[in-house]
């Protein structure tokens, strides 16, 4: 899947000579966390976040009443404080690539580009929307979490055993084991018992970690 697939499109976007206030309504009112920041010519200059607004202060100063401070603040430009250094996504990156860039930078979106047009914007958002789906979270049935040996033919194994079982694999998911030598594995199925699942499982020397219907 790439971000192009799942990333908002048609962004809500500002200018860098925008007052931070009237950024931190934009983005109170269009309820996102973050503005791309457009030149006149449509240029990605910038990114700004709801964060980077409100810890805004200007320089220490003394003996400044509310109504000062406050006439500062309103002097201040989105150009001010917004980054410029911004990572960018393009349409044909993979998410689990944009996801890692993501993390290894904590930040918690990437502009989508497409040559140096702003075409979209993937958010840690979106990236929580994909995960419910990879888990089958908004679907019911009985989930498993296992410990498997790392073998060729395990994934097939298992989910041969469903078919057999006359059951419906909603999602299944493969995570870092204990060690090398296994790993942990998720799967969510419909339409098999819990404790039928189970034995079947256990037959096949899973491990079971965790046994839920939900």
């Amino acid at each position: 899947m790439l971000v192009g697939e799942r990333m908002t499109k048609r962004p809500v976007t500002t200018h860098p000579d925008t007052p931070i206030d009237d950024a931190l309504k934009l983005m109170r009112e269009s309820k996102v966390r973050r503005l791309p920041v457009l030149d006149k010519e449509g240029k990605l200059v910038g990114i700004i976040t709801e964060k980077d607004l409100l810890y805004v202060s200007p320089s220490p100063a003394t003996s400044l009443s509310v109504h000062e401070l406050h006439y500062l603040i309103s002097k201040i430009k989105v150009q001010d404080v917004m980054c410029k250094d911004v990572i960018t996504a393009t349409e044909y990156t993979p998410l689990e690539e944009a996801a890692r860039v993501m993390a290894d930078n904590k930040i918690g979106s990437l502009p989508v580009m497409r040559d140096d047009k702003l075409v979209g914007i993937i958010t840690e958002t979106n990236l929580f929307c994909i995960f419910l789906e990879l888990l089958g979270a908004r679907e019911k049935g009985v989930r498993l979490t296992m410990l498997v040996p790392e073998q060729k033919g395990m994934l097939a194994t298992i989910t041969g055993e469903i078919a057999e079982m006359g059951g419906n694999v909603i999602s299944l998911g493969t995570f870092v084991g204990e060690d090398p030598t296994n790993r942990l594995i998720t799967v969510k199925v419909s339409e098999v018992g819990q404790d039928e699942l189970v034995s079947a499982m256990e037959a096949l020397g899973m491990e079971m970690v965790d046994v839920r219907e939900i």
